[in-house]
């Protein structure tokens, strides 16, 4: 992801993210729902997301799912991730939105949301930075500041990941240690 293809305020908008906050379905999974022949649920999860809600929090930035769903499945990837702020069968996210900020004692301005349809309108009009997954419904494109190249489920969440940890400044250091560099 290369600074010059993301405008400036949305640079700014991801430089104050203290709190990134996504949706399940549709979001970290492709939305499909798929059950086996017995009836227990299936969900696809992409690597490069989980690598990504991991370096966010290794960089200091929260992570937390707000999803209508319950799931056992998304409470053991989160589990496997680290993230603790995992809230499922929120009907209302709004009402979860805010008690997660009054927990963690943030402004609205400090959080991020990605989200993909309707259930997600109403905290992405209340964050600094609304983002939209490419395969997002159209009504989210109205109230997101920014959408992802990537769809739900196929490294939308890392791109995400990416754009705050690039706006913080937290990229180069990584990928230096990475290559052995100091």
């Amino acid at each position: 992801m290369q600074s010059s293809a993301i405008p400036t305020d949305i640079l700014e908008r991801a430089a104050r993210i203290k709190l990134a906050i996504f949706d399940v379905d549709g979001v970290l999974t492709n939305g499909q729902l798929v059950y086996s022949e017995d009836g227990h649920e299936l969900k696809s999860f992409h690597v490069h997301d989980g690598l990504g809600l991991k370096r966010l929090r290794a960089n200091g930035i929260e992570v937390a799912i707000i999803t209508a769903r319950i799931s056992h499945l998304v409470s053991r990837r989160m589990a496997d991730l680290g993230v603790i702020h995992v809230y499922q069968g929120q009907e209302d996210k709004r009402a979860c939105f805010d008690e997660l900020l009054h927990a963690l004692k943030l402004g609205s301005e400090a959080c991020s949301y990605t989200g993909d349809d309707l259930p997600d309108l109403g905290v992405m009009a209340q964050v600094g930075l609304a983002v939209a997954v490419a395969n997002a419904h159209p009504s989210l494109l109205t109230c997101s500041h920014w959408q992802t190249q990537r769809e739900g489920g196929a490294g939308a969440v890392r791109e995400v990941c990416d754009l705050l940890l690039q706006a913080q400044g937290k990229t180069d250091a990584e990928i230096a240690l990475h290559l052995g560099k100091r």
